[in-house]
Formats: C-alpha cells, sequence, structure tokens
C-alpha cells in the first residue's frame, strides 16, 4: 500500500513538472541595442554621392532654401553660415545631427534638418549609343560603364578618358587593352565621367 501511495505521489510530481514547464515562457532573445540586427550594414555617405538637405522650422523659410550637393574628394559639403561639413563616412542621421547642432543654437531657436541620399550616378558622355547619367548600382569599371550606355557608336575613339568627381584631371583608358588586362580597367565612382570623343580618322 506504501508502495502504491509513493508511487502516486511521483507520478503527480512529475506531471505538474511537466505542466508548468509547458506554461513557461518561451526564452526571448535579448533586444540588440538601437533596434538594428547585429550584421546589418548602415548605409554611409561616399565621394561622389549626392546629398539632400531640407530646413524646415526658421521665421523665414527662403532664409535655408534646400540644398543639394555632391560630396568633394576632400568629403566635405559646403553649407550656407556654417561652411564645411565633413559628410564622408556619416550616415544621413550623423550628418543631420552634426548640421543640427552647428545651426543651433548659434544661428537659429529651432531646426529641423532632414537628411536624405541622392540617386548614385555616374555619367558617360560622347560616342556611346545612349550617353548621359548612369545610375551606380554596385562596382562598376570603365569598360562596364561604356556597356550600360550601349557601347561605342561607329565613330567612337576607343581610347577613353575618366574623370572623377571634383577632379578637373582626366585619366586616359584604352578600352582595347582593359578588356584584355583587368588591371587597365579603372574603376568608375559615383559622380564620375567618362568621355568617349570621336575618333580622328
Amino acid at each position: 500500500m506504501k508502495l502504491f501511495v509513493r508511487g502516486l505521489f511521483a507520478s503527480g510530481l512529475l506531471l505538474a513538472g511537466i505542466f508548468l514547464t509547458g506554461c513557461s515562457p518561451a526564452p526571448t532573445m535579448a533586444p540588440v541595442a538601437g533596434g538594428s540586427p547585429p550584421n546589418a550594414e548602415v548605409a554611409r555617405f561616399h565621394v561622389g554621392e549626392t546629398v539632400n538637405i531640407i530646413f524646415s522650422g526658421t521665421p523665414d523659410p527662403d532664409e535655408l532654401p534646400p540644398h543639394e550637393e555632391t560630396i568633394k574628394e576632400d568629403g566635405n559639403i559646403n553649407l550656407s553660415l556654417i561652411g564645411p561639413v565633413q559628410a564622408l563616412g556619416r550616415t544621413a542621421g550623423e550628418l543631420q545631427n552634426e548640421i543640427t547642432g552647428l545651426y543651433v543654437p548659434k544661428y537659429y531657436v529651432r531646426l529641423t534638418v532632414t537628411v536624405k541620399p541622392g540617386d548614385l550616378v555616374y555619367y558617360v558622355r560622347g560616342e556611346v549609343k545612349n550617353p548621359g547619367r548612369q545610375l551606380y548600382v554596385g562596382e562598376t569599371t570603365v569598360t562596364k560603364a561604356i556597356t550600360s550606355a550601349g557601347d561605342f557608336t561607329d565613330f567612337a575613339s576607343h581610347t577613353v578618358y575618366l574623370i572623377h568627381a571634383n577632379n578637373d584631371k582626366p585619366v586616359k583608358v584604352n578600352v582595347d587593352r582593359a578588356l584584355e588586362d583587368p588591371t587597365l580597367d579603372l574603376q568608375v565612382y559615383p559622380g564620375d565621367q567618362v568621355n568617349v570623343h570621336r575618333r580622328i580618322f
């Protein structure tokens, strides 16, 4: 009889343990600081990218009109009253905070700054079938840039000139040689220009 009672008691404990375990809340992941996944990539500005800035909350909206500027090789943009501001390597939020802090309270009691990146683009000009602005969608070289612009016309010189953003000095690239030797196929970055001239004969 005692063994039977002990058996019932042990079974009751076992069932209670199973019930409590099943009802306990599932473990949760600790929240990541800032609410972002640990491996999330953060978009940061780089040379040649366009920055769009909108100001609001000033007594006179015409004092600070919207500002659009391409980031220079030194990493800066220039703003009214405050001058050069480092944009290179910063996120849109970081740049917003920096600009706000430079304007408030020195120039304005209250100001709202909104920073947005523009489209990443480069330009292919001259003797290509579709000249003009091209969207920068990833790593690009001179030969890829020419292909994205529809390839050469029948009158194009295959020696082209690459001009990096905010740098007036062109770099000569022989496309035929670059196709054979990838080390000669120079990188094209946002804001750059690839100029394709008409061949002399």
